[in-house]
């Protein structure tokens, strides 16, 4: 029963994140091409038709990604999507706490690099695409990077390290590969808002800020995704999205 739960809570959730992804791209695509400060190209196609894709794609490939990525869990003892404990203080009043405090830090990061990273302070998707875009972010780079990255390479690390009964050092390790790997993904927008091809075009400062920030972050959900499961991580990335993108954004 807890089993069937458990992927009755994971099909919700990527049911939200392709929900909002469709709505983001449907009825606010000019607002997410303007935040990345690019011009929305034209497809040919309308934007319902780019929408329904996109949530297709989502339903999907992430749809596999998570069912390994729970796998993964399984065979590592993890919680998986959520822990066997329903107390909402471990699924959503502790995510919250993390969240707001690793926001915060973000925007303190985001004051103390704007001067020396090159490009100032970070842009943010105008409101209330920002919204769609910390559910999305929430509920879909959890799935990637702590229930597929994390999970493979705790896996793989288990493995290697059974003999030294080194399961909670593979956890951590395969932790801090996937935060780093968190942090890597946000490049993509980097090259965008600075219009550089390669790393060495970055600042030093702006690679500093991209791989601390997040990677503390990306640490802070996955101790989260290790004791309670997909709904923490996503809670603890969601709440600081809203702080730094929604809250700071629109101040």
């Amino acid at each position: 029963m807890t089993h069937r739960k458990q992927l009755t809570v994971f099909i919700i959730m990527l049911g939200v994140y392709a929900m909002s992804a469709f709505l983001a791209y449907t009825f606010f695509s000019d607002q997410l091409m303007a935040g990345a400060n690019v011009p929305m190209p034209d497809l040919g196609v309308s934007n319902m038709v780019l929408g329904l894709a996109n949530a297709g794609i989502i339903l999907v490939v992430y749809g596999f990604v998570g069912l390994a990525g729970y796998w993964f869990a399984r065979k590592l003892q993890l919680p998986g999507i959520f822990s066997s404990d329903g107390n909402p203080r471990r699924w959503f009043l502790i995510p919250f706490v993390l969240g707001v405090i690793g926001g915060v830090v973000l925007v303190l990061g985001d004051l103390l690099f704007a001067p020396v990273n090159g490009i100032g302070r970070f842009p943010h998707p105008p409101f209330p695409t920002s919204i769609l875009a910390s559910i999305s972010a929430g509920i879909g780079e959890e799935i990637l990077t702590r229930m597929f990255i994390f999970g493979l390479w705790g896996l793989i690390l288990n493995w290697i390290l059974k003999r030294f009964n080194g399961h909670t050092l593979a956890l951590w390790i395969a932790n801090i590969i996937a935060a780093l790997v968190f942090g890597a993904s946000h490049l993509g927008t980097v090259f965008i808002l600075t219009g550089a091809s390669s790393l060495s075009e970055l600042a030093p400062a702006l690679l500093a800020e991209i791989f601390l920030l997040n990677g503390l972050l990306g640490l802070v959900a996955g101790e989260r995704y290790m004791k309670d499961g997909l709904i923490a991580a996503a809670g603890v990335h969601f709440w600081a999205d809203i702080v730094f993108h929604v809250l700071w954004g629109l101040l």
